[in-house]
């Protein structure tokens, strides 16, 4: 007899979004996404789910994204509790694109194990949620995992060590999670863990002195000639003077995804095969760009940046139909908001560097004004902050968490396609 996939319970159909933590690897690079799916009515009203509705939404969730749209070429890790792992509706999820987080509330009964070895058979993949001890139940689990997740936040001060000595051994590999700085991050690095979940990475760390590269300050001034709306000469003379952008540019317009009918040579043919727009667009995404590295596009920064413009893009788009210069700012706004990260400069003087309209400075500097709302909203998701405010947000900005929803995931999928075609 065939399993249909589960359904989404009704009451909770409209009242999903989707929190997406990156997993970075030793060398920075993205390399899994944990997806959290969130409740943002329960998270306000204290209206919780029992575990068999939250399991069914969740594996429903998972099995019908595919996987592939939502965390590209990277691994996704999964929640599943007790109700879950005994369910045969897990199957629905690709073995090989999922690593099976068992929660911290699953205990480690015969049952459980036996069924995590079938699983294992099949080639389903393993983590152990939120480790904070070597108790008896991880010492049971730890043989049956890939992947043993530590929270470094909810441990007592200075056990971290230790524990990360019992635990670490060939056939597991340590994450740390909740790795909010980079003093913890380098903590954990020493340590020998080899995986990192938390927004580290995004907190712009300012250095004195710190210039902008002569690279970046190129493609600035690109943007700035393309804000302040300059001639195309004078644009295809600035893409000239920068060998590099010259090239990238001839590699861009030669990929399928310009849809070019035939190979284009010259920088001002490649200008006007491309446009002002996608030419704006494409430069936004060049900063986050590491040169001469064969994974340029598993920055988790670049990834992070990219899908924070589309998807605020795409807010503008539902809630103010067939304004795309506004949908433009919106795109503007989002990649942005990173730069002071990606600079180690503050963003007040990134904001030196280009020309912008005051709304996107507003935004960016003080989270006013409605695309500062937005960015505000995509923050808290990115975050998994307080529901309150996120409802508030939702509210301010007349977004449902339906239409929230399907935005985060057109948006996912977007950059998953974009950053693989150039």
């Amino acid at each position: 007899m065939m399993i249909a996939p589960p359904t989404m319970p009704s009451k909770l159909a409209d009242n999903f979004f989707l929190a997406r933590q990156p997993i970075l690897n030793r060398g920075q690079r993205l390399v899994a996404y944990e997806l959290l799916f969130r409740d943002a009515r329960a998270r306000n009203e204290a209206d919780v789910t029992d575990d068999a509705e939250a399991t069914a939404t969740v594996i429903a969730h998972a099995s019908e994204l595919g996987m592939e749209h939502v965390v590209g070429d990277q691994m996704a890790f999964v929640n599943v509790d007790a109700i879950g792992l005994m369910s045969d509706f897990i199957r629905f999820l690709p073995n090989d694109k999922v690593i099976l987080e068992i929660l911290e509330t699953v205990k480690a009964t015969p049952e459980i194990l036996d069924r995590i070895r079938e699983l294992k058979q099949a080639g389903f993949k393993f983590a152990l949620d939120d480790v904070i001890g070597h108790s008896e139940d991880v010492q049971k689990f730890q043989p049956l995992c890939d992947v043993i997740k530590v929270d470094i936040k909810d441990m007592q001060p200075g056990t971290l060590p230790a524990l990360a000595r019992v635990l670490k051994n060939p056939r597991q590999k340590l994450l740390a999670e909740k790795v909010e700085t980079i003093e913890e991050f380098q903590e954990c690095m020493e340590l020998g863990f080899e995986y990192f979940q938390g927004y580290y990475f995004a907190r712009p760390v300012i250095l004195s002195g710190k210039k902008i590269s002569p690279s970046q300050r190129s493609v600035l001034h690109l943007l700035d000639l393309l804000n302040t709306d300059a001639s195309s000469h004078e644009i295809e003379r600035s893409v000239k003077h920068d060998a590099l952008i010259t090239l990238n540019l001839l590699r861009l317009v030669n990929t399928p995804a310009v849809g070019a009918r035939y190979r284009i040579n010259s920088v001002g043919h490649a200008l006007m095969v491309l446009g002002r727009r996608q030419l704006k667009r494409w430069l936004q995404i060049l900063l986050y760009v590491k040169t001469g590295s064969a994974q340029e596009f598993t920055s988790p920064l670049l990834q992070l940046a990219t899908t924070r413009g589309k998807t605020m893009e795409l807010m503008v788009e539902h809630l103010r139909p067939g304004q795309r210069v506004s949908a433009d700012i919106g795109f503007t706004v989002g990649v942005m908001s990173l730069m002071d990260t990606l600079f180690s400069i503050h963003m007040r003087d990134v904001l030196e560097s280009v020309n912008v309209l005051d709304e996107v400075r507003a935004a960016l500097l003080h989270r006013s004004g409605d695309y500062g709302s937005m960015l505000s909203l995509i923050e808290h998701i990115e975050r998994d902050r307080d529901g309150k405010q996120l409802a508030q947000l939702l509210h301010q900005l007349a977004l449902t968490p339906a239409e929230l929803y399907a935005i985060q995931l057109a948006a996912i999928e977007w950059v998953t396609d974009y950053t693989r075609s150039i």
